[in-house]
């Protein structure tokens, strides 16, 4: 039985949502006790599977009436412990709410349940002749509802947006149980403030999404993808800047280090050289005059920077082959150490070869393994630790290295995280962003909304703020600030 759940209380859920829908023994609460953060962990106290909104506001209601925190959750694939039950408390699981509700091909919209694997809608929509364009590496197995929590991206972001650019309207159940609908299928919409935007991204932390109406495009006529490789890091980080001030944008525009091609190459032995530094992958799709001009003039820019070799997909197959390489990245170097963490620090594109160059530097000074990848197009870089939590020192080393990762970014115009989310990992770096006076904008919002605290407390905000580490150009020192300072 729970820790802190009266018999009384898990009667009440199974009340609402079926005795079959609540779970509350020690292996299903240590299931979904941690994420793919894997750092953090803590036992909820209870695991309880709504089969509507009504349900989920009978819920919201009964826990606000014992002040007992609530987690929505996806399928746990974020990567920064923002669905971790720190507080304990119910996990709110949404496998019941994963249908499909509506096509709307005259409004261009599709209306779904939070559950709904992110694949199978983009799969959905295409037998339509459709596109839905947010793809994050997850999206075989995470949900629309757990994208719209964490804001999620992708390797089209750099064209196409991330997933606020797609939500037109949600179904939010309150923290009170209210239930509110923001939005609708609508291209346009200033009617009192953007609510639909706030609960985007804001990680279950001030409403629970139920439902979600999503734009949708006519799905591209043509596509081709290419592959181009460096002996030199820097020149395919300064491609990247090179193919943008072309006034070209690529639907996908991707980047992996040496130390990821050789676990990628490894992992999915499909032809990858592990000799270079470096490789871009680049996609463009539309129209196929229009993409085949695109792709001369992008492999022209990635010649004149020096690429060591440029190569087009001949067919479908070979390019979906290139395509899951960059998708299986993560997935790769976790197999190679027992603790793989991966950031995302993201910086303006015209910064990729500076910001590539400080996190090598970074790693040398601190002694640790960082390999690199990520959204090159959108300067959303993924330097990705491998190492072992049982290595105390080593981890002291590793924390110290991102942390001043951060603050590279920060110091290059760039931000702590691009689609990964704050959750409990990134909550004490916050404040370098945003500042005291953003944080207190922040707070005054979830108070207002949340006043209770129950809705995924422990995400966002830190009970203390780390302090600022200044990265000077000589990276064998560095010097601390306070964030008041930021």
């Amino acid at each position: 039985m729970s820790n802190i759940l009266s018999e009384k209380f898990i009667g009440l859920l199974k009340e609402i949502v079926g005795e079959e829908n609540v779970q509350a023994s020690t292996v299903h609460r240590l299931a979904y006790s941690y994420d793919a953060t894997a750092q953090y962990q803590s036992l909820p106290d209870a695991i309880v599977s709504p089969r509507n909104t009504k349900e989920v506001s009978e819920i919201i209601r009964l826990c606000q009436s014992k002040k007992i925190p609530i987690v929505p959750r996806g399928s746990g694939t974020n990567l920064a412990a923002g669905t971790v039950p720190s507080s304990g408390g119910i996990v709110l699981l949404f496998k019941h709410m994963n249908k499909i509700i509506e096509l709307d091909e005259e409004n261009l919209t599709v209306t779904v349940q939070p559950g709904v694997i992110t694949k199978d809608l983009i799969d959905y929509v295409e037998k339509f002749d459709l596109f839905y364009p947010p793809d994050p590496s997850s999206m075989k197995i995470s949900t629309i509802g757990g994208n719209i929590n964490e804001n999620s991206g992708g390797l089209r972001g750099l064209k196409y947006g991330v997933t606020r650019d797609y939500v037109y309207g949600l179904e939010v159940v309150m923290a009170n149980g209210d239930i509110v609908k923001t939005g609708g299928k609508l291209a346009k919409d200033v009617a009192g403030y953007d609510l639909t935007s706030l609960f985007v991204g804001s990680e279950g932390t001030l409403g629970i999404v139920t439902e979600a109406t999503l734009k949708l495009l006519p799905k591209p006529t043509y596509k081709e993808t290419m592959l181009a490789f460096y002996d030199s890091l820097e020149h395919a980080a300064e491609t990247v800047s090179k193919i943008i001030a072309s006034k070209i944008i690529p639907a996908t525009l991707e980047f992996m280090d040496q130390a990821t091609i050789e676990v990628v190459e490894e992992y999915t032995k499909i032809g990858l050289p592990t000799d270079v530094e470096a490789v871009l992958l680049l996609e463009q799709d539309g129209p196929e005059e229009v993409v085949r001009d695109e792709m001369k003039r992008m492999e022209q820019v990635c010649k004149a920077n020096h690429a060591r070799k440029v190569t087009l997909a001949s067919t479908q197959e070979e390019a979906e082959d290139l395509r899951t390489a960059r998708r299986v990245a993560l997935s790769a170097l976790a197999r190679k150490t027992p603790t793989t963490i991966l950031e995302d620090a993201t910086v303006p594109r015209s910064k990729i070869a500076e910001m590539v160059r400080k996190i090598r530097s970074i790693a040398e000074k601190h002694n640790v393994t960082i390999c690199t990848f990520g959204h090159a197009g959108d300067g959303n870089l993924h330097p990705t630790c491998l190492t072992d939590a049982r290595n105390k020192e080593e981890m002291e080393r590793v924390e110290e290295a991102f942390a001043e990762i951060f603050s590279a970014s920060i110091d290059l115009g760039g931000t702590i995280t691009g689609e990964h989310g704050v959750g409990e990992m990134k909550a004490p770096y916050l404040e370098w962003k945003l500042g005291k006076e953003g944080i207190h904008v922040m707070k005054s919002i979830k108070d207002a909304l949340d006043p209770t605290h129950i809705m995924n407390p422990g995400k966002v905000f830190a009970k203390s703020s780390k302090k600022r580490v200044v990265v000077t150009n000589d990276t064998n020192s560095s010097s601390t600030k306070n964030t008041t300072r930021v």
